[in-house]
This record gives C-alpha cells, sequence and structure tokens, in this order.
C-alpha cells in the first residue's frame, strides 16, 4: 500500500506519428483553444500535489520545441524530456528506462487526453492497492461486432456490451511490477495496444475505475472540434 513517502512520475507519450490526424500537422503542438495540446495536459499533471516529477517523451525532432514550450508555460516538473521509439510502446519503456528505485509509483498518460480532469487522475492513485494497476474507463455505449475482414467485413458475432469498457488513461502502476512488465514484454517481442495489458499478461491484477466520457483522446482532426466545444462547456 502507498505512503505519503512515496514518488509518483507521471509518462507522458506523445511520440505518434498522428497519421490520423494529418501528417503536415504536428500533434502535440497543435492548438487548441489558442494553447498547445500537450500544454493542457502537462498543466494539469503540474497541479496535482501527489506527482514528483512528469516525463514527456516525444520525437527526436520535437525535443527542443517542446523545452522551450515548457519553460514558456512554466511546466517545473518537466526535468526531463526522453526521445520516443519506433512504437508507443517503445517510447514508454524508455522513460521507464531512466527511472529509478526511488520512484515508486508511475502514472502514464496520453499526451493528446487534454480533457482529463485533476479528480480523476488522484482517485486513480488513491486506487492503487490490492491490485498491480489502476485504468480508467467508461462502458461502451454502441454495439460491438467481432468482423472478419478476409471475406468483405463479414460479422463473426456480436460481443456482450454488457461487460465491454472502453479503456482510456491515466493507467497507474506500482513501479517495480511495470518495469519488470515491459522489460519481459521487450524480450518476448509482444507489443500490446496499452500499458496494463502487460501487466495482465504476466499475471497482474488491474482495477478498473469510471473514467470519463470527456476524457477523449484527439486523434483526428474533428476530436478537436469536440474538444473545443467541451472546454466550453466546462
Amino acid at each position: 500500500m502507498k505512503t505519503k513517502r512515496d514518488r509518483v512520475v507521471a509518462i507522458v507519450p506523445a511520440a505518434g506519428l498522428g497519421k490520423r490526424f494529418g501528417e503536415e500537422k504536428n500533434k502535440p503542438f497543435y492548438p487548441l483553444l489558442k494553447k498547445p495540446l500537450i500544454i493542457w495536459t502537462l498543466e494539469t499533471l503540474q497541479g496535482i500535489e501527489e506527482i514528483a516529477e512528469i516525463i514527456p517523451v516525444l520525437k527526436e525532432d520535437d525535443l527542443i520545441v517542446c523545452g522551450d514550450l515548457v519553460e514558456q508555460y512554466n511546466i517545473t516538473k518537466v526535468k526531463r524530456i526522453v526521445p520516443g521509439g519506433q512504437e508507443r510502446q517503445d517510447s514508454v519503456y524508455n522513460a521507464l528506462k531512466i527511472l529509478d528505485d526511488k520512484t515508486s509509483v508511475v502514472l502514464i498518460h496520453d499526451g493528446v487526453r487534454p480533457l482529463v480532469e485533476a479528480g480523476l487522475i488522484r482517485k486513480s492513485l488513491s486506487e492503487l492497492k490490492d491490485c498491480e494497476g489502476v485504468v480508467v474507463g467508461v462502458p461502451v455505449k454502441d454495439t460491438i461486432k467481432e468482423v472478419e475482414s478476409q471475406d468483405g467485413l463479414i460479422v463473426n458475432k456480436t460481443l456482450n456490451r454488457n461487460i465491454l469498457w472502453a479503456i482510456q488513461t491515466p493507467q497507474v502502476f506500482f513501479f517495480e511490477k511495470i518495469r519488470d512488465a515491459y522489460g519481459k514484454a521487450t524480450v518476448d517481442k509482444y507489443y500490446a495496444t496499452d500499458d496494463s495489458a502487460l501487466i495482465e499478461r504476466y499475471g497482474g491484477k488491474v482495477k478498473v475505475i469510471m473514467g470519463s466520457y470527456r476524457n477523449i483522446k484527439i486523434t483526428t482532426p474533428e476530436d478537436i472540434d469536440i474538444a473545443e466545444a467541451l472546454m466550453k462547456n466546462i
């Protein structure tokens, strides 16, 4: 169980190519209500007292730009910026590898989820007990079908919506558990679509808590319009 002496580090992966967003646009720095997208995320994490350090992970070409923005917006908890890898999983592992055993808890949050609320982050941290990881998510609203693509997108079966959740970030883990899971996955050359899947793969227990339908991930240009509308309403 965590104590007040635990050191929490937030890793913010934002090194993706963003092909669905448009290759001519640099998604982490795209203006959202006149402020770079990633800065919204960093400012929220900056305000969480429990977080001691924030480590953004960006493409090599973006490191200097990110450093300048961190200074401009006075994000004092960013002391190091890490270059990303080929896949998101590689990027997060690059950040994990520079941490030492003084770190007790790792919080991983997508740099392009700018509407995350501070209360949700704090709840994620407080729920990390009697398990190896905590993730936030929301029950799916739509009917989900499993589709075979080999024969022209034919439905294989309809899944039970009542037990399906759409998983978001933040995701919170004990440092040693997530570091070891990443190390094993690297050896096994196993890639997953989120961090908690690695904990699951190697026998760890992951707890889901209720997230927010507002906590959207900016994936396509249309998501910017949605995020701006949500922010204006807030």
